[in-house]
């Protein structure tokens, strides 16, 4: 049986992408079957295969660090076919055959059954973007965060991590601060329940050691200089979620927010999160996500779309969440 994929291939140091047919006999090991419905395009997906970053670390490989589905078979225990599941990030699109596909095969301990009340649409809508602003949240939480305590801020807002962050914070009765490069759709954050729209410009050149107390919590997915300026402005114990690197993986910063206010600085890792990690978050994101706001950050696009979505990715010119329905 043949399905139709994404596959990237390398010709000395260039990375290409074609959509291919291929062989159920030609998907990676694995002990369950999946017939795939939607995947999606994360910052991850366009650095691996712009080739910006080492993601995919075998070609030819099937690219797509997401996907969500149905169980077609399965020897996994606790899997049986006509379960729903989702895969986010494990090896997905670097060793292994990812997402871009209609069929995938990948090792049981992987998938997360969805919650009843998500569709595999919703699934996708949500993806890496939207699991890892949930591990932030829960990151927030873990470090004695409410919304009590004072302001968060999001920043990276009209991305995927940073739309579905603001959704679920302002969902859950935090005032939230967003931070973008984009003034012109500060009516979509607001949207989403940001309550102030805040210049990324302001946080991302050199700062100070330490400055004014602002926000008692953050997600950052930028990094660099963007979240020194954050620490150094974080008020007395807040909490800093750190998942991303738009901006830079250096952080030119002090310790001065740590030894002084008792920061703390939280990592997120959506990769190789533990199961227990995994589930909690798609149990709260079902509890706490407004489908509503999702929608409003999502649109939706085929196979041979993704390519040139990824490109405007990393120009930053897509808005919240790219849906892929890998049958269009």
């Amino acid at each position: 049986m043949t399905f139709k994929a994404l596959l990237a291939t390398k010709s000395r140091d260039a990375i290409s992408t074609h959509i291919v047919e291929m062989d159920e006999r030609d998907l990676a090991p694995g002990d369950v079957t999946i017939s795939v419905e939607y995947s999606s395009v994360n910052f991850k997906d366009a650095l691996a295969i712009s080739g910006r970053a080492e993601i995919i670390r075998a070609f030819p490989l099937i690219a797509g660090i997401d996907l969500a589905g149905t169980v077609e078979a399965s020897a996994f225990p606790g899997i049986a076919a006509g379960d729903r599941v989702v895969v986010n990030g494990w090896d997905l699109s670097q060793t292994h055959h990812g997402g871009f596909a209609q069929k995938a095969r990948v090792k049981g301990e992987w998938l997360v059954k969805l919650p009843a009340t998500l569709s595999t649409r919703d699934a996708m809508a949500i993806g890496t973007a939207g699991y890892t602003a949930m591990l932030a949240v829960l990151a927030l939480e873990h470090g004695g965060l409410t919304p009590e305590r004072g302001d968060v801020l999001v920043t990276g807002a009209n991305g995927g991590v940073g739309s579905i962050a603001i959704a679920i914070l302002s969902g859950l009765g935090y005032r939230v601060v967003a931070s973008t490069g984009r003034q012109e759709e500060a009516d979509y954050l607001r949207s989403l329940g940001a309550a102030e729209i805040i210049d990324r410009q302001t946080l991302s050149e050199p700062g100070v050691p330490i400055g004014p107390e602002r926000w008692a919590g953050a997600v950052d997915s930028v990094g660099h200089h963007t979240l020194a300026n954050v620490l150094a402005q974080t008020r007395y114990r807040g909490v800093v979620a750190a998942c991303g690197l738009a901006q830079g993986a250096s952080l030119p910063g002090s310790v001065l927010p740590f030894i002084r206010r008792n920061v703390t600085l939280a990592g997120i890792d959506s990769v190789n999160a533990p199961q227990d990690v995994r589930n909690e978050a798609w149990t709260r994101l079902a509890r706490d996500l407004d489908l509503k706001k999702l929608a409003r950050t999502t649109h939706e696009v085929g196979l041979a779309d993704v390519p040139a979505i990824a490109h405007r990715m990393l120009e930053g010119r897509i808005q919240g969440r790219t849906v892929v329905d890998v049958s269009a």
